[in-house]
């Protein structure tokens, strides 16, 4: 029996032989007009975490012959990082016996294998970035089997903040998307075919070095929204390039798929490349993705089609670059037009 038109899915263009074929792809869930190829839910969704911090209360650790910061944290409940950095030790984090040493109070949770910083926050009802500004993390942001987190105390939950630990931004998504690595593991190789599918549970391995020279322009297109504020306030941390519906959208330097997905409401179909030196570019509003996280591209390669995804009110491709945790303008890293 034919379907009405209102439950038929709007046809894909013809395919080429570069595009992958229909039967490959799969409905996404939060944006039922963007398709991807078969992954698993991230990280933060497939390993749910459970709330069960251990309070520590502040004190003073004399150092027994043989203690390490490990042995000391796990004696103690607080992280060893915390300790080190109560204590202006620096790494390799040598000790003496007799030393005296401050033991910093506070919530801390112990990581398990896969868990993700997106979903430790979630289950204390924080914002990750809290978490993150707590424990000083940095670059690659990837958790440790056994680590211990300082979970910030926060008052009572409103309805807004309950909303809102629920709603992930890129941020988010860079410092606190990879799941936990287990002691003395390495991160997944990048492999340059989308038909490996990683668990969600397997962290990746970033670029260490980003080759020299500027980006190349993902699309071909109108710049209809630039970097910055807008007319009435709100910030666009990258540009808005104007482009017909199914246009290959390219790769702007050699890296590595950190994420692929469509869980940021506003951005729709979303790409993220790591780049390395801690440089990262970001594609939104796409209608196909078309790469898997942990897969590595070249300069050029087509990683999705442009679509009106998300809160797009046109076909168009939201682009971003970031050095770390910056918004840096694209249109400085791009060669002129």
């Amino acid at each position: 029996m034919p379907q009405p038109a209102s439950q038929q899915q709007r046809p894909l263009p013809s395919r080429t032989p570069q595009q992958v074929p229909e039967s490959e792809y799969e409905r996404r869930a939060l944006d039922q007009d963007v398709r991807a190829l078969p992954a698993p839910p991230p990280a933060w969704e497939a390993r749910r975490v459970v709330a069960d911090a251990r309070q520590v209360s502040s004190s003073t650790y004399v150092v027994q012959p043989g203690d390490t910061l490990g042995a000391i944290a796990a004696k103690t409940g607080a992280g060893a990082e915390a300790i080190a950095r109560a204590n202006a030790i620096p790494a390799p984090n040598m000790l003496r016996a007799g030393q005296r040493l401050t033991i910093p109070g506070g919530r801390y949770h112990l990581v398990r294998a896969g868990e993700s910083g997106i979903a430790i926050a979630r289950a204390y009802s924080v914002a990750w970035s809290q978490v993150v500004a707590a424990n000083a993390l940095t670059e690659p942001y990837i958790l440790r089997t056994g680590q211990r987190l300082l979970i910030p105390q926060t008052g009572p939950e409103t309805l807004e903040q309950r909303a809102a630990r629920f709603h992930i931004d890129i941020d988010d998504i860079l410092t606190g998307g990879e799941p936990a690595l287990a002691v003395n593991a390495a991160p997944a190789k990048p492999t340059a075919s989308s038909a490996r599918v990683l668990p969600a549970t397997t962290p990746v391995a970033a670029p260490a070095k980003r080759a020299a020279g500027l980006l190349a322009w993902p699309v071909t297109g109108k710049v209809v929204r630039r970097f910055g504020p807008g007319r009435s306030g709100e910030r666009n941390d990258g540009i808005k390039i104007a482009v017909p519906l199914d246009t290959p959208v390219l790769a702007a330097a050699n890296g590595v798929v950190a994420y692929v997905g469509s869980d940021v409401p506003a951005l729709g179909g979303l790409v993220i490349l790591k780049h390395g030196n801690g440089m990262t570019s970001v594609y939104g509003h796409a209608g196909q993705l078309l790469v898997q996280r942990g897969q590595s591209v070249r300069k050029g390669q087509t990683i999705a089609r442009s679509g009106n995804s998300g809160f797009a009110d046109r076909p168009e491709l939201h682009f971003e670059v970031r050095q770390g945790r910056t918004p840096v303008d694209p249109l400085t890293r791009l060669p002129a037009r």
